[in-house]
Parts: C-alpha cells; structure tokens; sequence
C-alpha cells in the first residue's frame, strides 16, 4: 500500500489529474472520502475567473487554491490529495513553488520529466512523485534527483501508451504499436531502482479498468495504481454532461491518436473538432502561453480553448481527451458505486 508522510491510503487507487476543469475539487474529494486519492490538474483549473484570459497565473492560483479546499471539506479528512502539474507548462517553476505551499499532500508531474521539480519544493512537506514512461527516463531522474537534491522520488508513477490525454512516446511508436507495454515498463524500471538499492513505491497507469487489473499490478509489487478514464463517468466529475456522454455514445474505432501543440501525442475521441484539425489548422484567436513547446502563429489549434470547449460542454469544438479504454464506459456511475466495485473485484482477484 501507499504511504505518504506517514498516512497510508485505504484504497490503492489514484485519480489521475485531468484537465482542463476534468478533475478539481469535487471529483478529487470524492475519491478522497472513499479513501483513495485524488488530483486536481493544474492545466487551468481558473479557466472560469472573470480575469482568466487577462491575468492566467494568478487566476489558476486562486482557482486552485478553492478547489483544494473544496477536496479537503468534500473528503471528511479521508484518503490523500494531490495536484497534477505539467512540465511542459509555462512558468512551471512558479506554479510548483506556489502548488508546493498549499495545503495537498503531494505533488505529481508528468508532460516532460521533472527533473528539477526537488528545487521547488525544498524544505516542504509536500511529497513529490514524477511519471514516466520508461526505465531509463526513471534512472535518470533518480541519479538526478540525489546527485542535486539529495532526495529521491516519495513514489513513481509509471504510463503506459494505453493512457489518455498526454503520453510520453513518439507518435511512429504509437502508430506502429511498437512501444513496450506498460507490464513492461513497470518490470524494468522494478529492475532498475534494485541496482540502485532503491525501494521507491511504485504506481503503473495507461489502460488499467477493471479491479482484476489493479491485482495484477499489486501482485507484481505495486503500491497502487492511478486511473483517470473511469472516473471521467461518475457524477461527481467536474466536467460537463455532455462531456460524459461522449464516452457513453463512443465506440472503439473512435479512440484515436490526436497531435497536440504541446509536442507529445494525445489520445482522444475522434469528434467534429478532430476531424476538422485533419483537415487544416485551426489558428488560435487568443492565447494565455500555457504551453512552452507552442508557437501560436504555427501551432495547429489552441489547446486550452479546445479543452475549456469540451469541459464546458460544446464538445463538437472541444478536444475530449480518453484512455484507450473509454469505449467500454456505458453508465455514468456514483464515485462511492465504482470504487466499490474496484476493490471488491481486486480483493475478489487476490484472494
């Protein structure tokens, strides 16, 4: 099991972070009192502030800050909190000091490696977990990490390229369906932290389902796992109905590969506003830098306001992101029914 700053998670899932406005304060907290843990994304959560495309920084801030503190009154005291933070963010160094001095338990990066995420958290108690996607890209953070921080990571989150939203492989290696699966990840960066003689929690995600899934994984020494795709269809998720539906209505073939302006593949349903990007661009009318790899006068769309779209439910002119598994969700559930269901089908697979 998990364990973060001496409290153990009751329930070995995490809710991966979602953005733009997908998982905040009410989704995270309820994960939180069914005693897992929950994320907040840090991708925008002000995207509702009036002063959102005028002052960006401070608006997320002040966004994030009342979402969290609608988690921690949601959860009852229960389960952990983390944000989610993206490395290929602009002012990343600003946001993870600022996240860093809030009131959450840990901090998870991923969209890039984070490998001088330690300087902004120095002499906090704020635990800090990367995700990768490789067991080289954990060497080298380890290395990096003790060599000029004298710290190692509290847990690693581990994707797979069965994952939703950003993912960390090349898009010929998507396509080609050449790269490692996530068990084979999972056991080599296993074998990489031994030689180290290291004994970092493990957490894989990309494409975990169902509770036989999540045995799996604990039975190959993981301390939990992080899902996010199954938790877009609960009703507590923060983001529109209409939203949710798409999974509902969605098929197979419609779960495709989408290019993002952030320099990394994405997986998402295939919809009117996807269709239109295979087309040609679609040039931005505004822009509040969120992205570093993003040049606004080439970049195919503008990903934020394609996710706020989405998230507010014009989804036809929104980007909805999905795992590889968001076609098999054919209800939208209670958080509490599908947790349930979750251990009680892994406690059922351990057993």
């Amino acid at each position: 099991m998990l364990t973060i700053n001496g409290k153990t998670l009751r329930v070995p899932i995490i809710q991966g972070g979602m953005g733009i406005g997908v998982s905040l304060g009410n989704l995270a907290g309820h994960v939180m009192k069914e005693g897992g843990m929950g994320v907040i994304s840090a991708a925008q959560p002000g995207y509702r502030e009036p002063d959102f495309f005028t002052n960006t920084f401070h608006a997320n801030l002040r966004a994030l800050k009342a979402e969290i503190a609608k988690a921690r009154a949601i959860s009852q005291g229960q389960g952990l909190l983390g944000v989610n933070l993206m490395v290929a963010g602009e002012r990343y160094d600003e946001y993870a000091t600022a996240i860093a001095d809030m009131d959450i338990d840990v901090i998870i990066s991923g969209a890039g490696l984070p490998l001088e995420l330690p300087k902004f958290a120095e002499n906090k108690p704020v635990a800090l977990a990367p995700i990768v996607s490789s067991a080289k890209a954990a060497y080298l953070l380890c290395k990096r990490w003790f060599s000029r921080y004298a710290r190692y990571p509290d847990f690693i989150v581990i994707e797979g390229p069965l994952a939703g939203g950003h993912l960390g492989f090349s898009w010929d290696e998507l396509k080609a369906k050449t790269t490692q699966s996530l068990q084979e990840i999972f056991t080599e960066v296993k074998v990489v932290l031994k030689d180290l003689g290291l004994n970092i929690p493990l957490v894989p995600a990309g494409g975990i389902y169902t509770g036989s899934d999540i045995a799996e994984f604990i039975n190959e020494g993981a301390s939990a796992v992080q899902m996010a795709t199954r938790f877009i269809a609960t009703e507590e998720c923060d983001a529109h109905p209409a939203f949710k539906a798409q999974f509902i209505a969605a098929n197979e073939s419609d779960i495709d590969l989408v290019i993002s302006p952030s320099g990394y593949p994405g997986r998402a349903i295939i919809n009117p506003h996807v269709q239109a990007l295979r087309q040609g661009r679609i040039a931005p009318i505004r822009c509040v830098k969120c992205l570093k790899p993003c040049i606004p006068a080439t970049t195919p769309y503008c990903i934020t306001e394609a996710l706020i779209q989405s998230v507010s439910g014009n989804v036809d002119h929104g980007l909805v992101f999905t795992g590889v598994n968001g076609y098999r969700i054919t209800s939208i559930v209670k958080v509490h029914d599908l947790i349930n269901e979750l251990v009680t089908e892994m406690e059922l697979s351990l057993s």
